[in-house]
């Protein structure tokens, strides 16, 4: 019999049980060949003796003897088979480090091209034949080589496992099913795979949508970084170009200052040396008729002294040194006026006049629209409809004592409250005399006397009697501004516990609380003094910001 036609009827040579070729087979009464083992453990786990193929049933366990005829086909159907491999072994790839190798190959072992997961073997070319050719073999599922086959059996049925048990999440085998699980639900390994694989999928679309997402995202930082770091660019060299002409302008104003110094010292000496040359020139004259009236003293002679004597007794010419003073100049208030000077010319010079207005323009950005509250306004007040003008009415108005309200102060709190962030709003102080701008915390003391203080709750500036300006710091700063403002700009940074003035028309900064420490919200505050008799009537008006500065 030729190699060939063994392999063609290789069918003949398998074990219905374990689906491999026959070790030692056994023939059952009913004509039926298997491997002794296999039918042994088959008629082991079961009460009746059955066959697996006829379903005959004994009445007592039959006595198997071993099958020397079928041995010695099975036999001469491997060495065919093996003959077969050797001769095409030297075709085929060994398999190296990382690929599956053949599990039925003897020494050489070639690389494996496919896996059955019903015999849980990997073959090569020439042992996976039986797989293509018998009938038997051809059912059962090939793929492509894995490694840990043992892995795909059931470890409890050492059966393969076929199933999906949804109710637990887990792989399980056809007796699991009956057994362990037999009230779950189950699907095939392929339908759950098919299920299970279109969930990845679409976990991989997602994370790819999500990857690209992140990648728009760096790029957006990555253009926000540019633009950042183009406007530092920008910033540091604007600064420098104002920073050196400050220091310019400093210098020249201290050459200015030393030079008033000094032309002063200038003037006071001369005149103390004018003066001092004047007296020492006095003295010689004095000394020269101190040796005549000497020498006339001692003359015997009494016509010479006689006729002498007339005109030495004449005074000299002298000039009368009582009330003769040296007046030094007044060196006190010198710097003052010098740094007034130069503040006022600082803010004349175009980079920092640019300069101002360019940060006022940024936080004008900042625009809150802000409203007074009525429940907080003390009684003697007067607002409008709107919410954006008050004034004291000189008559008090018959008003609840609420807790919210100002009781004392003619002052009102806006609306709004803020607790994080930015807010700007401006004011309207023309024609007033008397005001107080600025924020206040949510929980101030609105009660009987009020201290305005930073302790307090308070960050405030004030003018009084139309030309003193204070801010309410601790201790309290005199302002010193070049005109009186007509609108104030109010910009608070909660964050960098900033809070900041601004002469809006001027665009300058008149005075800035820095390192503040907020606990809570923070309100708007106003104060339009009391109305002094008409002098003070003008209301407090919050403003629409116009950016035109």
């Amino acid at each position: 019999m030729s190699a060939g036609s063994n392999l063609r009827s290789a069918d003949q040579f398998l074990c219905s049980i374990c689906l491999d070729v026959f070790t030692d087979p056994v023939t059952t009464p009913c004509g039926h060949n298997f491997c002794k083992t296999c039918i042994t453990h088959h008629w082991d786990d079961n009460v009746l003796y059955k066959c697996p193929i006829c379903q005959e049933t004994f009445n007592t366990r039959p006595q198997l003897e071993v099958n020397t005829f079928i041995r010695e086909m099975v036999s001469e159907f491997r060495r065919e088979a093996q003959q077969k491999s050797s001769s095409s072994s030297s075709e085929q790839q060994a398999a190296e480090p990382g690929e599956v190798p053949c599990d039925v190959c003897t020494g050489t072992r070639l690389k494996a091209l496919k896996s059955c997961l019903v015999c849980l073997l990997s073959y090569c070319e020439t042992h996976l034949e039986p797989h293509l050719t018998a009938s038997r073999l051809k059912r059962h599922q090939l793929v492509e080589p894995v490694e840990n086959l043992e892995d795909r059996i059931c470890t409890k049925h050492d059966k393969p496992l076929e199933l999906f048990c949804k109710t637990d999440q887990t792989c399980v085998c056809t007796l699991c099913s009956v057994l362990d699980h037999k009230t779950h639900e189950f699907v095939p390994l392929r339908e759950e795979y098919e299920g299970k694989k279109a969930d990845l999928e679409k976990t991989e679309a997602e994370i790819q949508q999500m990857i690209q997402k992140r990648r728009l995202k760096i790029q957006e930082f990555k253009e926000s970084l540019k633009i950042s770091n183009d406007a530092a660019d920008r910033e540091k060299a604007e600064g420098v170009q104002v920073f050196t002409d400050l220091k310019e302008s400093v210098e020249r104003r201290l050459k200015e200052f030393m030079k008033e110094m000094e032309d002063k010292q200038k003037t006071a000496e001369k005149q103390a040396e004018d003066f001092i040359k004047d007296l020492e020139q006095e003295i010689c004259e004095l000394k020269k008729r101190s040796s005549e009236v000497e020498q006339l003293s001692r003359s015997e002679d009494h016509l010479h002294l006689l006729q002498r004597f007339s005109s030495l007794e004449d005074a000299p010419p002298t000039k009368n040194w009582t009330e003769v003073r040296v007046h030094p100049p007044s060196y006190e208030g010198t710097v003052v006026r010098a740094v007034d000077q130069l503040e006022k010319n600082l803010r004349e010079e175009p980079q920092m006049k640019k300069l101002f207005e360019a940060e006022l323009r940024r936080i004008q950005q900042f625009e809150a629209d802000v409203t007074l509250d009525p429940v907080t306004a003390n009684p003697w007040l007067v607002l409008s409809d709107d919410g954006k003008q008050v004034y004291d009415g000189d008559v008090e108005n018959n008003l609840p004592d609420n807790p919210e309200r100002f009781s004392m102060y003619s002052n009102v709190l806006g609306k709004q409250s803020f607790s994080s962030g930015r807010f700007y709003f401006e004011v309207q102080v023309k024609g007033k005399t008397d005001w107080t701008l600025g924020v206040a915390e949510e929980s101030i003391n609105r009660k009987g006397k009020i201290p305005l203080s930073p302790q307090d709750g308070y960050w405030t500036v004030w003018m009084r009697n139309g030309n003193e300006y204070k801010c309410l710091d601790d201790p309290r700063v005199r302002l010193h501004l070049s005109s009186p403002p007509e609108k104030l700009g109010v910009f608070v940074d909660y964050e960098e516990g900033l809070v900041s003035f601004h002469d809006v028309d001027a665009a300058a900064l008149i005075y800035s609380f820095t390192g503040c420490s907020f606990r809570e919200k923070l309100h708007p505050f106003f104060s339009p003094g009391l109305n002094h008799g008409g002098k003070n009537s003008a209301p407090l008006i919050i403003c629409p910001v116009n950016q035109t500065v």
